[in-house]
């Protein structure tokens, strides 16, 4: 069984084709500024990549590009789209209505639309991805798997905000979490890794990237997350401020005579680490830029952002009572030694020690944490695709 394994953002199409038989990649790409004459698709095959640059207005005719580089004469790993037996949509935001993966139907893109004010910006461009694939390849079944999905294992006391309750049964405003598909994988990872059943652990997982969060994680269910209502709440990202005062939104507001829009803007995309030094929104290049005499305010956003994970890890040791295992994943969780080390140093009064040498890798599977360790620390690349494509397989052969 052939899987493509589709992510739509608002201006972009990431893509996977996995032939489930060995779980082999057979080819992956991202078609990028969407709607723009700069448009274009990087694709890649056995390490090979090929770059199109073509103007396309909407997904559908980006969609029509890509399907095209997986039949190509010269580097097709196909010969026809009828080897594609389905198609795994990553969905982001399915509020309380879903609460595993499902097999998408015209009830169920309903109900996913219902969810859309709570991720404007997500929701509306993965719906546009469905269309797309549904006009491309008739009667092939799809399947949507959620970044919220995972987390509704939390408890009550969890996810609720001090508020006044009735927003939450009017409007469904409390913590739902993201990034689920990674930190089920990961976390299933560590288990298999310890040689222990995921039933027995107790899991704190770091999807460190221009997104991040942490995932509390008992018995293999997610019982606390630290991003909340959307993906901006929790430690602070590279352009994402994190939690903050309520009072700080409101004063900002009055004085600069901002709307709720242009707020958003800010605290989204102007804010984190950029935000805070004026430097690229480039993670590489603050953490570099921390070791500099003369940019200070590049130190200081490193300082808050270890350490703000670091207080994650240990609010999460108070909900799991004890943590066995903590993992590092995402972009920067993956290959920033450096963090890994601050956030680790943090930790040491609970046991937490890097083995220094162990932690000199970039993007391998493997623990880093000493033998004397009371904590198990491990690096383990996340692969949402596969979760998707594992769970499209599940669906799909089970109609």
């Amino acid at each position: 069984m052939k899987i493509l394994v589709v992510n739509c953002g608002s201006s972009s199409l990431k893509y996977q084709l996995i032939d489930m038989n060995g779980e082999k990649l057979l080819a992956k790409g991202n078609f990028e500024r969407i709607g723009e004459n700069e448009s274009f698709v990087t694709h890649k095959v056995n390490g090979d990549k090929y770059v199109i640059n073509t103007p396309v207005m909407d997904h559908e005719e980006a969609l029509k590009i890509v399907l095209d580089q997986l039949v190509h004469k010269d580097y097709g790993v196909i010969k026809n789209l009828s080897e594609i037996s389905a198609v795994g949509h990553r969905l982001v935001h399915g509020g309380e209505l879903f609460d595993k993966s499902v097999l998408i139907t015209e009830e169920v893109i309903e109900k996913y639309e219902t969810c859309s004010s709570l991720a404007p910006l997500h929701n509306p461009a993965t719906i546009k991805g469905i269309r797309a694939c549904q006009k491309a390849m008739p009667g092939v079944p799809m399947v949507g798997v959620f970044d919220t999905a995972f987390h509704q294992t939390m408890p009550k006391e969890n996810y609720l905000y001090p508020i006044p309750y009735e927003y939450y049964e009017k409007y469904g405003i409390r913590k739902y979490g993201f990034h689920g598909t990674s930190h089920q994988y990961v976390s299933k990872r560590a288990a298999i890794l310890t040689g222990k059943n995921i039933e027995e652990l107790k899991i704190v997982t770091c999807h460190i990237g221009q997104g991040a969060s942490i995932c509390a994680i008992d018995g293999g269910k997610s019982i606390d997350t630290s991003m909340g209502l959307s993906p901006l709440g929790g430690i602070a990202m590279v352009t994402r401020s994190g939690d903050l005062d309520p009072s700080v939104v409101t004063e900002i507001m009055d004085r600069e005579n901002l709307t709720t829009k242009e707020v958003n803007n800010i605290l989204n995309k102007k804010s984190g680490l950029y935000g805070m030094t004026g430097l690229n929104p480039d993670f590489r290049e603050i953490e570099l830029a921390s070791y500099e005499d003369d940019k200070p305010k590049a130190k200081i956003a490193i300082e808050l952002f270890t350490k703000t994970i670091a207080q994650f890890i240990a609010k999460y040791a108070v909900s799991l009572k004890g943590i066995d295992v903590i993992v590092f994943t995402g972009g920067i969780g993956e290959n920033q030694i450096n963090i890994r080390k601050k956030i680790c140093e943090n930790l040491e009064w609970m046991g937490v020690k890097l083995d220094l040498d162990k932690n000199n890798v970039k993007s391998v599977e493997t623990q880093i944490s000493s033998d004397t360790s009371k904590v198990l620390v491990y690096v383990i690349p996340t692969d949402e695709e596969m979760v998707i494509a594992r769970d499209t397989k599940a669906i799909v052969e089970a109609m």
